[in-house]
């Protein structure tokens, strides 16, 4: 089940997140956590995406903003009816942080550029929430 889910433009993005526990401790806390993104093309054109942007903040409100070509060093292709999956990562400093951003995709039929949001997907370390 995904932890969230948007639409936009007829492209579905959901996010599914785990928390991954260390076995060795650090003298830095730090906290990782898996996270995999589907895109489903719900659309009626093919799309490709292009490039992401990422806002990353954490439990003490520092944010950052990671920008970069495609995901996960590909820039998909996705017929409508298709769907693109990926899996990627991060850390916070905290037990809990999140995440957003947007995909910049372009309609290949129109050549139009559309900007799809990614849903804000919170991830904590088991408990911490309690």
């Amino acid at each position: 089940m995904p932890t969230s889910t948007c639409i936009t433009e007829g492209i579905r993005v959901s996010v599914f997140t785990r928390y991954v526990p260390q076995d060795t401790p650090t003298k830095q806390p730090k906290y990782i956590f898996a996270y995999q993104i589907e895109i489903k093309n719900e659309s009626l054109y093919v799309v490709q995406l292009l490039s992401r942007e990422w806002h990353i903040t954490n439990a003490w409100a520092g944010t950052q903003i990671v920008q970069g070509e495609g995901v996960v060093g590909r820039q998909p292709i996705i017929s409508p009816g298709e769907s693109h999956t990926y899996m990627s990562g991060t850390h916070f400093p905290t037990r809990i942080g999140k995440m957003e951003g947007t995909f910049l995709m372009r309609r290949l039929g129109d050549n139009e550029m559309i900007t799809v949001k990614i849903p804000t997907f919170v991830m904590a370390v088991p408990y911490s929430l309690n």
